[in-house]
């Protein structure tokens, strides 16, 4: 299997790890910070379908963990899941929220850039949600 293009985007978060892990780790919870899933439409399990913009997108979340852990899988209409690695980690009195994007198969540089920028924004909103509190 070939290697992937990727890029790890992280924030720093004014909160302890418990916390950030705690507001981010229920799914439906993604759809307050995360611009990109729309609404929670329901779920089986860690198998969960939101409304995206370009109709209903399913997502597959790790378990509740100790460990930071909020790796996800996003179906796409063509059935392919995209890995997408996520962790909320001490970074002194606070967190920081780490993602890794990778580059899908195809994809142009100006995509993958939006893409990055797009993910940025929503950590940042994840961020103004949990340091307002």
């Amino acid at each position: 299997m070939q290697t992937t293009e990727s890029k790890m985007i992280s924030i720093s978060i004014q909160r302890s790890p418990q916390d950030v892990y705690d507001f981010t780790a229920p799914p439906a919870a993604f759809a307050r910070w995360a611009s990109g899933l729309g609404k929670p439409l329901g779920n089986e399990g860690a198998v969960w379908r939101f409304e995206g913009e370009n109709g209903p997108v399913t997502i597959r979340f790790t378990e509740p963990n100790a460990y930071g852990v909020l790796d996800h899988y996003v179906e796409l209409p063509t059935g392919s899941e995209i890995y997408v690695p996520m962790r909320v980690i001490a970074n002194g009195t606070g967190s920081e929220v780490m993602l890794t994007l990778f580059r899908v198969p195809g994809m142009s540089d100006e995509k993958f850039a939006a893409d990055a920028q797009w993910v940025m924004r929503d950590l940042n909103r994840l961020k103004e949600l949990l340091e307002a509190e």
